[in-house]
């Protein structure tokens, strides 16, 4: 098999929230926006706990849209 083969890791909404002390309804908001990475497995969704936890450190990455930090103006929704 191949022995370079990385698994993340991955959870429930419930435990990620247990995890990070958010509330299960925050966990859900980012997967709903699509901020962190998940997947579906029937009825519940399964966060990617790196993504996750890369969010909480660096937050939205405004440069890719058009923010702030790249001199153009954002359209505001």
């Amino acid at each position: 098999m191949n022995e370079n083969l990385k698994i993340p890791l991955m959870k429930t909404v419930v435990q990620a929230a247990e995890m990070t002390g958010l509330a299960k309804y925050q966990i859900r908001q980012l997967v709903l926006n699509n901020k962190v990475r998940y997947i579906k497995a029937g009825s519940k969704y399964l966060i990617n706990i790196d993504s996750l936890i890369q969010y909480l450190n660096e937050g939205d990455n405004y440069a890719n849209e058009g923010g702030k930090e790249n001199g153009t103006i954002r359209k505001i929704i």
